[in-house]
């Protein structure tokens, strides 16, 4: 299915939550919001704000809590830099400085307590208003070559209602995400399968109780509906206002009262940040895949893998399984 940002109407703003506390980046998001450690040369949450421009939208609200300030400032003018780089003449980096500004019209509400995404998003009720709206996560990266967000907007304009990215995992490692019991929808001009109809959300069940492989990733189109749904939402698990609890009650509504839930099975290029390891992944991934830095950087990572298999003693293929 071919969507364009020019398509987009009914979808005009954004939802980002930013205010956790980064834990498991510790010691380096002590004083630095996880959101703002680099992934190659920009920071994650910038990746996230250019998806949702390439998706057409200019209004963005980012739900901060305490010492996200940098965050505020990354998106803000920075005349002194700019002046700067433009006695010197260095247009590629003052371009690049400018861009973030750019992007985007970005705007700010305090969550005030970590009670749950399921709260950070109603935190947004007043700045969205009575129209649908996206949520993005900024642990999952997705690929500015995949229009990920561009096709979950189609959909909810065509069958209305709120819509998940859906991503099959392992079906071990289900107990790490949201999980959605699913049938089949048809939808005209999409391929069978691409698009769900979501019958049950599960937050991070036992793989043994898990009604599928299904994992739902930091991408949502929502009705305003989930508002009031969430209002009415008491703490889940972890003790805390769990949006896949308000979107399986969103399920289970008549779509005249904004309910429904439809799924759009993502097969693209995601890049998890959640960790430590999954991070490290994501920055090499992206940075092979530059045109300015991936030839030089490929070329070293396998001189690099090729001397610590000589160095080991073993065969790279099963320390490194992503080389196979």
């Amino acid at each position: 299915m071919e969507t364009t940002s020019e398509q987009v109407s009914r979808v005009r703003k954004a939802v980002v939550p930013v205010a956790g506390l980064g834990t498991r980046f510790l010691p380096a998001t002590k004083a630095t919001p996880k959101e703002m450690l680099p992934v190659v040369d920009k920071p994650a949450i910038q990746y996230v704000v250019e998806e949702i421009a390439g998706a057409g939208i200019r209004d963005v609200l980012m739900v901060t809590g305490r010492g996200k300030g940098s965050i505020e400032d990354h998106f803000d003018r920075n005349g002194e830099l700019e002046a700067a780089l433009e006695r010197k003449g260095d247009d590629a980096r003052l371009a690049a400085v400018r861009a973030s500004s750019d992007l985007a019209d970005v705007h700010f509400v305090r969550q005030g307590e970590p009670k749950g995404l399921g709260h950070a998003v109603l935190c947004g009720r007043e700045h969205v208003g009575a129209e649908p709206f996206a949520v993005l996560l900024g642990d999952d990266l997705i690929d500015a070559r995949d229009d990920l967000l561009t096709m979950m907007i189609d959909v909810q304009e065509r069958l209305g209602g709120s819509v998940v990215a859906l991503l099959e995992v392992d079906p071990a490692q289900i107990n790490l995400y949201g999980c959605a019991a699913v049938e089949p929808a048809s939808v005209p001009g999409i391929a069978d399968g691409d698009v769900v109809r979501v019958r049950e959300l599960v937050e991070k069940p036992a793989v043994e109780d898990a009604p599928s492989n299904l994992a739902v990733i930091g991408r949502y189109v929502l009705s305003p509906a989930v508002f009031s749904v969430l209002e009415r939402t008491g703490p889940g698990r972890g003790g805390e206002i769990q949006l896949t609890d308000a979107l399986q009650t969103l399920a289970g509504m008549p779509a005249e009262e904004g309910g429904g839930v439809h799924g759009v099975v993502f097969r693209g290029r995601r890049y998890d940040t959640g960790d430590k390891l999954d991070y490290l992944k994501a920055v090499v991934q992206l940075a092979v895949d530059r045109e300015d830095l991936g030839p030089d950087f490929s070329e070293w990572l396998s001189g690099f893998v090729q001397g610590r298999h000589v160095e080991l003693g073993s065969d790279p293929a099963e320390r490194y399984p992503s080389a196979r």
